[in-house]
């Protein structure tokens, strides 16, 4: 892990320093800015030393959590702790929508092959495949939140509230889940379905009718159970939404999230917190990694690890 996530850094921190756009010039006011003042900002921010020194040095701060946003001067694991319940809440609850309706869907296309059924849930897939976030997004709240006014259709919690309140922030997360879910059930529907179908071919399914096992308890614990490896990994690809979320889905529903600072640090040159950011994503996809193995011995009792 540790020789990967330097290599992310080193790669991520190139990237950045050579795109175009310059962090004294953007924060600097236009009307204001002289010459000095733009050489003493340059200095400031340490955008005069060698690409090699900022990196050591950006790392040291890193790991020491004193890094700061050049636009806020906050330290950036505050302004991440920020935003993290925001972007746990939406990507797990995302995560768990795609993955129950996901395997749902597919198994019950599995049990019932090229029927009215099978066709549905390839509708389903495809609709979900083919569906624009930001504009899935856009009419549930037209309907829900305009015309309906059934949910909310911006934020994250009331504005009176002060804590993370699951109950009051279960009506603004509705809509973002399904948006975001909607896309995730459909990469699942799709690969427990083909994963099924091989299963049910096998012997031991044949031999566990010949037994007289009821249907249901062949399905869960003899076809389901052996289809799970492929939704599995999906499963550990998918564990970095809980730290990047997703960009649109946030814009959209104007959640303080994440994503949502990610893109604006992108727009502003903020190399700390976009590194930051990058960094915590490479980690969570390799722990994403480290739990799927893991649950593929849970899943399928021939996989041991010695």
């Amino acid at each position: 892990m540790i020789p990967l996530i330097i290599g992310v850094s080193v790669l991520s921190y190139a990237i950045i320093i050579l795109a175009p756009g310059d962090p004294a010039k953007l924060l600097a006011d236009p009307e204001k800015m002289t010459a000095e003042s733009y050489v003493a900002m340059r200095a400031e921010l340490g955008l005069d030393d060698p690409g090699p020194v900022r990196y050591v040095k950006t790392m040291s701060s890193l790991f020491t959590g004193e890094l700061r946003s050049f636009r806020t001067q906050q330290r950036v694991v505050d302004a991440i702790g920020e935003r993290l319940p925001t972007s746990l809440s939406l990507g797990g609850l995302a995560i768990l929508f795609g993955l129950v309706f996901g395997t749902l869907i597919g198994a019950l296309q599995a049990i019932k092959p090229y029927s009215r059924l099978d066709d549905l849930g390839t509708l389903l897939s495809l609709t979900g495949f083919s569906l624009p976030q930001f504009w899935f997004g856009l009419m549930l709240v037209m309907l829900f939140g305009v015309r309906l006014h059934w949910l909310p259709s911006s934020g994250i919690r009331p504005v009176s509230a002060t804590g993370w309140n699951p109950l009051e922030m279960a009506p603004y997360l509705v809509m973002p889940t399904v948006v975001l879910g909607t896309g995730l059930l459909a990469y699942v529907a799709r690969f427990v379905r083909s994963s099924m179908l091989e299963v049910l071919d096998q012997d031991h399914v044949r031999t566990a009718r010949s037994k007289g096992l009821p249907e249901p308890t062949i399905i869960i614990r003899h076809v389901l159970r052996n289809s799970l490896l492929p939704v599995i990994t999906i499963a550990g690809f998918l564990l970095p939404l809980l730290i990047g979320g997703a960009v649109v889905v946030e814009y959209v529903f104007a959640l303080p999230g994440m994503g949502r600072l990610a893109v604006d640090s992108v727009f502003a040159r903020d190399y700390p917190v976009i590194l930051t950011l990058t960094i915590f994503s490479a980690i969570a996809v390799i722990l994403g990694n480290l739990v799927a193995d893991v649950l593929y011995a849970v899943a399928d009792p021939r996989i041991r690890y010695g």
